[in-house]
Protein backbone atom coordinates (compact mmCIF):
# COMPACT_ATOMS: atom_id res chain seq x y z
CA UNK A 1 0.00 0.00 0.00
CA UNK A 2 1.27 3.32 -1.06
CA UNK A 3 -0.07 6.74 -0.17
CA UNK A 4 1.25 10.07 -1.12
CA UNK A 5 0.01 12.81 1.58
CA UNK A 6 -3.13 14.37 0.95
CA UNK A 7 -1.63 17.81 2.28
CA UNK A 8 0.69 17.27 -0.83
CA UNK A 9 -2.43 16.27 -3.36
CA UNK A 10 -4.27 19.02 -1.93
CA UNK A 11 -1.39 21.84 -2.96
CA UNK A 12 -0.85 22.84 0.17
CA UNK A 13 3.11 24.05 -0.08
CA UNK A 14 6.59 22.38 -0.28
CA UNK A 15 8.68 20.47 2.62
CA UNK A 16 11.45 22.84 2.18
CA UNK A 17 12.90 25.13 4.76
CA UNK A 18 15.20 28.40 4.45
CA UNK A 19 16.69 28.45 7.40
CA UNK A 20 20.02 29.60 8.76
CA UNK A 21 21.79 26.26 10.40
CA UNK A 22 25.03 26.85 12.61
CA UNK A 23 24.69 23.91 14.84
CA UNK A 24 23.20 20.75 16.74
CA UNK A 25 21.97 19.27 20.08
CA UNK A 26 20.99 16.35 20.86
CA UNK A 27 17.36 16.25 21.78
CA UNK A 28 15.84 14.07 24.66
CA UNK A 29 13.89 11.92 22.51
CA UNK A 30 17.23 10.61 20.73
CA UNK A 31 17.45 12.78 17.64
CA UNK A 32 19.89 15.82 16.29
CA UNK A 33 18.35 19.57 16.31
CA UNK A 34 19.92 21.21 13.34
CA UNK A 35 18.88 24.73 15.00
CA UNK A 36 19.03 28.46 13.85
CA UNK A 37 21.48 30.92 15.51
CA UNK A 38 19.59 31.76 18.54
CA UNK A 39 19.61 27.72 18.52
CA UNK A 40 16.02 27.86 19.22
CA UNK A 41 13.72 24.48 17.25
CA UNK A 42 12.77 25.41 14.20
CA UNK A 43 10.74 22.30 13.31
CA UNK A 44 7.45 24.26 13.19
CA UNK A 45 8.48 25.89 10.14
CA UNK A 46 9.24 22.48 8.38
CA UNK A 47 6.45 20.80 10.02
CA UNK A 48 4.05 18.97 6.81
CA UNK A 49 1.27 17.73 8.72
CA UNK A 50 2.76 14.34 9.36
CA UNK A 51 2.69 14.65 13.10
CA UNK A 52 0.64 13.37 16.48
CA UNK A 53 -1.91 10.38 15.34
CA UNK A 54 -0.35 10.84 11.67
CA UNK A 55 3.02 9.93 12.49
CA UNK A 56 1.59 7.21 14.73
CA UNK A 57 -0.47 5.64 11.47
CA UNK A 58 2.35 6.33 9.54
CA UNK A 59 4.12 3.93 11.35
CA UNK A 60 1.64 1.05 11.86
CA UNK A 61 0.53 1.27 8.14
CA UNK A 62 2.83 2.52 5.92
CA UNK A 63 4.40 -0.62 4.02
CA UNK A 64 8.07 -1.19 4.08
CA UNK A 65 10.56 -1.68 0.78
CA UNK A 66 11.52 -5.46 -0.57
CA UNK A 67 14.69 -6.56 -0.15
CA UNK A 68 15.47 -6.36 -4.28
CA UNK A 69 15.15 -2.70 -3.56
CA UNK A 70 17.92 -2.49 -1.09
CA UNK A 71 20.34 -5.47 -2.79
CA UNK A 72 20.31 -3.38 -6.06
CA UNK A 73 21.18 -0.14 -4.35
CA UNK A 74 23.84 -1.93 -2.14
CA UNK A 75 25.59 -3.21 -5.72
CA UNK A 76 24.70 0.01 -7.24
CA UNK A 77 26.71 2.28 -4.92
CA UNK A 78 29.10 -1.05 -3.49
CA UNK A 79 28.04 -0.04 -0.11
CA UNK A 80 30.07 -1.67 2.43
CA UNK A 81 30.03 -2.27 6.49
CA UNK A 82 32.42 1.25 6.40
CA UNK A 83 29.95 3.28 4.81
CA UNK A 84 27.43 5.92 5.80
CA UNK A 85 24.38 6.48 3.88
CA UNK A 86 21.95 9.39 4.52
CA UNK A 87 17.83 8.69 4.23
CA UNK A 88 16.31 12.17 3.46
CA UNK A 89 12.76 12.02 4.47
CA UNK A 90 13.47 9.41 6.19
CA UNK A 91 9.61 9.42 7.81
CA UNK A 92 9.44 6.51 10.89
CA UNK A 93 12.52 5.14 9.50
CA UNK A 94 10.84 2.38 6.38
CA UNK A 95 14.46 2.68 4.43
CA UNK A 96 16.73 3.33 6.95
CA UNK A 97 16.04 0.45 9.79
CA UNK A 98 16.89 -2.01 6.71
CA UNK A 99 20.03 -0.39 5.04
CA UNK A 100 21.63 0.01 8.56
CA UNK A 101 22.69 -3.71 9.27
CA UNK A 102 24.58 -3.10 5.49
CA UNK A 103 26.73 -0.24 6.36
CA UNK A 104 28.55 1.69 9.45
CA UNK A 105 25.81 4.39 10.23
CA UNK A 106 22.50 5.73 8.77
CA UNK A 107 21.44 9.67 9.43
CA UNK A 108 17.90 9.53 8.79
CA UNK A 109 16.48 13.25 8.58
CA UNK A 110 12.78 14.52 8.37
CA UNK A 111 11.41 17.82 9.57
CA UNK A 112 8.97 16.24 11.54
CA UNK A 113 9.87 15.70 15.03
CA UNK A 114 6.72 12.85 15.39
CA UNK A 115 8.00 10.49 12.65
CA UNK A 116 12.01 11.04 14.31
CA UNK A 117 11.06 9.93 17.52
CA UNK A 118 8.87 6.98 16.16
CA UNK A 119 11.47 5.94 14.13
CA UNK A 120 13.68 6.36 17.15
CA UNK A 121 11.77 3.97 18.89
CA UNK A 122 11.68 1.51 15.96
CA UNK A 123 15.40 1.34 16.34
CA UNK A 124 15.57 0.93 19.99
CA UNK A 125 12.87 -2.20 19.75
CA UNK A 126 15.10 -3.65 16.48
CA UNK A 127 18.26 -3.14 18.17
CA UNK A 128 19.17 -0.58 15.53
CA UNK A 129 22.33 1.13 17.19
CA UNK A 130 23.73 2.45 14.09
CA UNK A 131 21.04 5.21 13.52
CA UNK A 132 21.08 9.03 14.55
CA UNK A 133 17.81 11.12 13.84
CA UNK A 134 18.09 14.48 12.96
CA UNK A 135 15.48 16.97 11.97
CA UNK A 136 15.89 19.00 9.00
CA UNK A 137 14.68 19.71 5.47
CA UNK A 138 16.24 19.60 2.41
CA UNK A 139 17.63 22.99 2.32
CA UNK A 140 19.40 22.21 5.57
CA UNK A 141 21.82 19.57 3.72
CA UNK A 142 24.39 22.15 3.13
CA UNK A 143 24.45 22.61 7.19
CA UNK A 144 24.43 18.76 7.22
CA UNK A 145 27.27 18.76 5.25
CA UNK A 146 29.06 21.22 7.91
CA UNK A 147 28.19 18.97 10.65
CA UNK A 148 29.87 15.88 8.36
CA UNK A 149 32.86 17.98 7.76
CA UNK A 150 35.00 18.75 4.96
CA UNK A 151 36.08 15.53 3.50
CA UNK A 152 32.94 13.67 1.09
CA UNK A 153 31.90 10.84 2.71
CA UNK A 154 28.50 9.78 2.18
CA UNK A 155 28.13 6.51 0.39
CA UNK A 156 24.18 7.59 -0.53
CA UNK A 157 21.48 9.66 -0.29
CA UNK A 158 18.23 7.83 -0.48
CA UNK A 159 14.99 9.19 -0.76
CA UNK A 160 11.83 7.46 -0.42
CA UNK A 161 8.45 8.17 -1.45
CA UNK A 162 9.64 12.26 -0.15
CA UNK A 163 11.17 13.98 -3.21
CA UNK A 164 7.89 15.56 -4.45
CA UNK A 165 8.03 17.63 -1.46
CA UNK A 166 11.82 19.02 -2.30
CA UNK A 167 13.44 21.27 -4.11
CA UNK A 168 15.07 18.67 -6.00
CA UNK A 169 17.46 20.63 -8.41
CA UNK A 170 19.11 22.79 -5.74
CA UNK A 171 19.15 19.45 -3.57
CA UNK A 172 20.65 17.31 -5.78
CA UNK A 173 23.15 20.33 -6.49
CA UNK A 174 23.78 20.50 -2.43
CA UNK A 175 24.23 16.93 -2.02
CA UNK A 176 27.17 16.31 -4.93
CA UNK A 177 30.36 17.36 -2.99
CA UNK A 178 29.06 15.38 -0.10
CA UNK A 179 29.62 12.10 -1.68
CA UNK A 180 32.90 9.78 -1.62
CA UNK A 181 33.79 8.86 -5.39
CA UNK A 182 31.43 6.36 -6.64
CA UNK A 183 28.80 7.48 -3.89
CA UNK A 184 25.52 9.03 -5.02
CA UNK A 185 21.18 9.20 -4.79
CA UNK A 186 18.12 7.01 -5.01
CA UNK A 187 15.28 7.95 -5.39
CA UNK A 188 12.74 5.41 -4.74
CA UNK A 189 8.94 5.34 -5.41
CA UNK A 190 7.29 2.88 -3.32
CA UNK A 191 4.41 1.90 -5.92
CA UNK A 192 1.61 4.47 -6.96
CA UNK A 193 -1.01 6.04 -4.43
CA UNK A 194 -3.88 4.04 -3.34
CA UNK A 195 -6.38 6.28 -5.00
CA UNK A 196 -5.03 6.30 -8.51
CA UNK A 197 -4.63 2.93 -9.00
CA UNK A 198 -6.01 1.10 -12.41
CA UNK A 199 -8.45 -1.11 -10.51
CA UNK A 200 -12.75 -0.41 -9.57
CA UNK A 201 -11.92 0.07 -5.66
CA UNK A 202 -9.42 2.93 -6.33
CA UNK A 203 -11.33 4.73 -8.65
CA UNK A 204 -14.01 4.05 -6.17
CA UNK A 205 -11.66 5.52 -3.49
CA UNK A 206 -10.73 8.40 -5.59
CA UNK A 207 -14.20 9.67 -6.49
CA UNK A 208 -15.19 9.35 -2.70
CA UNK A 209 -12.28 11.21 -1.53
CA UNK A 210 -12.64 13.80 -4.00
CA UNK A 211 -16.07 14.49 -2.83
CA UNK A 212 -15.16 14.45 1.09
CA UNK A 213 -12.61 16.81 0.13
CA UNK A 214 -14.02 19.32 -2.25
CA UNK A 215 -11.77 18.54 -4.76
CA UNK A 216 -9.70 16.51 -8.03
CA UNK A 217 -7.15 14.66 -6.50
CA UNK A 218 -4.40 13.98 -9.58
CA UNK A 219 -1.14 14.73 -8.29
CA UNK A 220 1.57 11.68 -9.19
CA UNK A 221 3.48 12.34 -5.78
CA UNK A 222 6.56 12.04 -7.86
CA UNK A 223 5.55 8.26 -8.66
CA UNK A 224 4.86 8.85 -12.67
CA UNK A 225 7.09 7.96 -16.22
CA UNK A 226 7.40 11.82 -16.20
CA UNK A 227 8.27 12.62 -13.04
CA UNK A 228 11.35 9.91 -13.05
CA UNK A 229 12.46 11.07 -16.68
CA UNK A 230 12.76 14.61 -14.96
CA UNK A 231 14.40 13.32 -11.99
CA UNK A 232 16.79 11.66 -13.76
CA UNK A 233 17.45 14.86 -16.10
CA UNK A 234 17.70 16.67 -12.98
CA UNK A 235 20.16 14.66 -11.71
CA UNK A 236 22.66 14.78 -14.87
CA UNK A 237 22.42 18.18 -15.32
CA UNK A 238 23.94 18.37 -11.72
CA UNK A 239 26.81 16.35 -12.81
CA UNK A 240 25.78 12.88 -11.63
CA UNK A 241 26.56 10.13 -13.81
CA UNK A 242 25.27 6.41 -14.74
CA UNK A 243 22.00 7.37 -14.06
CA UNK A 244 19.79 4.56 -14.59
CA UNK A 245 16.63 3.16 -12.99
CA UNK A 246 15.14 -0.21 -12.25
CA UNK A 247 11.61 -1.47 -11.11
CA UNK A 248 10.44 -4.37 -8.68
CA UNK A 249 6.77 -5.53 -8.79
CA UNK A 250 4.91 -8.07 -7.18
CA UNK A 251 1.54 -8.29 -5.91
CA UNK A 252 -0.47 -7.44 -2.61
CA UNK A 253 -3.89 -7.34 -1.30
CA UNK A 254 -5.17 -4.70 1.63
CA UNK A 255 -7.52 -5.26 4.58
CA UNK A 256 -10.09 -2.60 4.38
CA UNK A 257 -8.17 -1.41 7.92
CA UNK A 258 -5.12 -1.36 6.14
CA UNK A 259 -6.87 1.12 3.69
CA UNK A 260 -8.10 2.90 6.37
CA UNK A 261 -5.04 2.97 8.51
CA UNK A 262 -3.05 4.01 4.90
CA UNK A 263 -5.74 6.95 4.61
CA UNK A 264 -5.01 8.53 8.10
CA UNK A 265 -1.54 8.26 7.64
CA UNK A 266 -1.66 10.40 4.71
CA UNK A 267 -4.02 13.43 5.64
CA UNK A 268 -2.80 15.97 7.20
CA UNK A 269 -2.89 16.23 11.32
CA UNK A 270 -5.23 19.15 11.24
CA UNK A 271 -7.31 17.83 8.86
CA UNK A 272 -7.58 14.13 10.47
CA UNK A 273 -11.03 13.34 11.34
CA UNK A 274 -11.57 13.84 14.92
CA UNK A 275 -12.18 10.11 16.79
CA UNK A 276 -16.27 10.85 16.81
CA UNK A 277 -16.20 11.60 12.88
CA UNK A 278 -13.93 8.29 12.24
CA UNK A 279 -17.05 5.85 12.03
CA UNK A 280 -19.06 8.16 9.52
CA UNK A 281 -15.82 8.71 7.99
CA UNK A 282 -15.32 4.87 7.09
CA UNK A 283 -18.64 3.99 6.83
CA UNK A 284 -18.43 6.03 3.58
CA UNK A 285 -15.20 4.78 2.53
CA UNK A 286 -16.46 1.05 3.18
CA UNK A 287 -20.14 1.89 1.28
CA UNK A 288 -18.05 3.33 -1.57
CA UNK A 289 -15.88 0.20 -2.23
CA UNK A 290 -17.37 -1.91 -4.96
CA UNK A 291 -16.43 -5.22 -3.57
CA UNK A 292 -15.22 -6.97 0.08
CA UNK A 293 -12.30 -6.86 1.11
CA UNK A 294 -8.74 -8.12 0.05
CA UNK A 295 -8.44 -5.51 -2.30
CA UNK A 296 -5.39 -6.24 -4.79
CA UNK A 297 -3.04 -4.08 -6.05
CA UNK A 298 0.09 -4.59 -7.92
CA UNK A 299 3.15 -2.81 -6.39
CA UNK A 300 5.44 -0.86 -8.48
CA UNK A 301 8.22 -0.16 -6.67
CA UNK A 302 10.68 2.26 -9.19
CA UNK A 303 14.43 2.82 -8.15
CA UNK A 304 16.43 6.07 -9.70
CA UNK A 305 20.18 6.41 -9.21
CA UNK A 306 22.75 8.44 -10.10
CA UNK A 307 26.59 8.84 -8.91
CA UNK A 308 29.65 10.52 -8.93
CA UNK A 309 32.81 9.84 -11.01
Amino acid sequence: MNLCPLRYVLDVGSFSCRSAIHHCALSDEGAVWLSSRDGARHSALMTVGFSGEVAEYYAKFRRGYPEQVLDFVQDYFSLTPEDSVLDLGCGTGQLALPLAPRVRSVIGMDPEPDMLRLAHEAAGRRGVRNAVWVLGADTDVPALGTLLGHEPSLAMTVVGQALHWMRHEELFRDLLPLFRAGGGIAVIANGTPLWLQDTAWSRALRSCLEQHFGTELTASCGTADQDRIRYAQALEDAGFSDVRSTTVSYPDELTFQQVIGGLYSAIPAEQLPGAEQRPAFEYDIRKALPHAEPFPEQVHVSVLVGRTV
